[in-house]
């Protein structure tokens, strides 16, 4: 059974990518723009999402563009920032009605994309920048975000694990940006990291929906033609853990402790035991049935919350845990030993079995929605590996209770970071 037949025609300045269906009475239309993760540009590029929805050339204010999406019988436009690995990728998306199902039928495919194009290529100038007020103001948007997550202590604590474990690796850089760097910014300074975005970054378009090819290619033309220098292409760094585990505790006014555990998995997308590391996650904290949850949350009711995630493209996991300050060694040593049991085969091949059948539905349940369809074949992009979904379900059936021992093997503890009271210092 075909899942999701995927054509990818490519040009000279993006690579389409056409999945034609006619399940879904929308057609999703993205555009993503990917480049290495750099200080010097990840706060511009952060910043750029809230400044592009604010207007273009011909539309000069958000109520204009509101006013075009009503238009187009409601279309919902969403641009992004966000990091895979080692990459830092922008999405600009439109949702719109298939016109084969209104009364209607006004090409709204090729005013999207024509809406599209002008959003990407034709923002919103003045006298050779953006416009300082929309800067100005969503500078100012950015910054309350960037401190709301300081807010969110667990958003905190998994962002300082990544500032400990991968220091002087760009996957440490901050999604969001800097707030340093925010305040040296102005309209220019971010107009020409946009010039250098439309230069250099590698651009793909995803089209989903009831759409003929010869149809596709025509209203993407600009697209594919555009005049590109793109940047070199470059894996992740790989970064073996320390001999001996860093240990970081931090301490402010909270009642609940964050214990957030940084691994080294030593296994990317790429790599031919990808499936099998996808298992083992299920069985050491992806879901509920896990030995983090069960052990460490319910048995010994030692954590509010424990689960665990990894990383496709730098070959990371992460466990989060939350806990009650007292009790960080007794947490950490349960965990510890939850990981010990996996490397020592403490899992049997009904669990196994479970666990493949939860992953396989679990992406089913994804990919049956268009922004997790586009979004897994993706994947492919960033993890420079072609990979239908069909063999990616294969291969997720196929992994053994040994394939699981052998990933488990792999997988080594890097960083300890704990959030905690001062009241709790001395039981750390």
């Amino acid at each position: 059974m075909k899942i999701a037949g995927e054509q990818i025609i490519t040009g000279k300045g993006a690579a389409l990518h056409l999945i034609q269906s006619k399940k879904y009475k929308t057609i999703s239309i993205a555009v993503k723009l990917q480049a290495p993760l750099e200080r010097e540009t990840i706060t511009a590029r952060a910043l750029l999402p809230y400044v592009l929805q604010q207007g273009t050339a011909n539309l000069p204010d958000a109520r204009a563009l509101r006013l075009k999406l009503d238009d187009l019988y409601g279309a919902v436009l969403s641009i992004s920032g966000t990091k895979k690995g080692e990459k830092h990728i922008i999405t600009i998306r439109l949702d719109v009605a298939n016109e084969n199902f209104l009364s209607d039928r006004t090409p709204l495919f090729e005013k999207a994309v024509d809406l599209l194009r002008e959003i990407v290529f034709e923002p919103k100038v003045e006298n050779g920048a953006f416009s300082d007020t929309i800067v100005s103001r969503e500078i100012q948007t950015l910054k309350q975000k960037i401190t709301a997550l300081k807010d969110d202590k667990m958003s905190y604590a998994n962002t300082r694990l990544m500032d400990e474990m991968c220091k002087e690796e760009p996957y440490s850089l901050h999604v969001h940006g800097y707030e340093e760097d925010l305040n040296t910014l102005n309209s220019s300074k971010l107009y020409d990291v946009y010039k250098h975005i439309l230069k250099q970054d590698k651009m793909d378009i995803y089209i989903l929906g009831d759409v003929e090819k010869s149809q596709a290619e025509k209203a993407v033309a600009s697209f594919m033609e555009r005049d590109t220098e793109p940047h070199e292409e470059q894996a992740a760094s790989v970064s073996t853990a320390p001999e001996a585990e860093k240990e970081v505790i931090e301490t402010q006014d909270v009642q609940q402790a964050k214990l957030h555990l940084g691994y080294r998995t030593n296994i990317r997308y790429s790599d031919p035991d990808y499936a099998a590391l996808q298992v083992f996650n299920g069985l050491f904290g992806g879901f509920p049935s896990s030995k983090l949850f069960r052990n460490v949350r319910e048995k010994h009711s030692l954590a509010y919350y424990a689960a665990s995630r990894f990383e496709s493209h730098k070959g990371l996991l992460f466990v989060f845990s939350g806990i009650d300050p007292k009790d960080y060694t007794k947490a950490k040593e349960i965990i510890d030993e939850q990981m010990t049991a996996m490397q020592a085969g403490e899992f049997d091949d009904a669990e196994v079995e479970e666990v493949k059948d939860l992953i396989v539905s679990q992406i089913l349940e994804t990919i049956d929605n268009p922004v997790g369809l586009m979004e897994t074949l993706y994947q492919q992009v960033i993890g420079n590996k072609q990979m239908p979904v069909e063999e990616m379900l294969d291969a997720i059936r196929q992994v053994t209770k040994d394939d699981v021992l052998q990933a488990a093997e792999k997988v080594q503890l890097d960083t300890v970071y704990l959030l905690t009271n001062k009241e709790a210092e001395n039981h750390a």
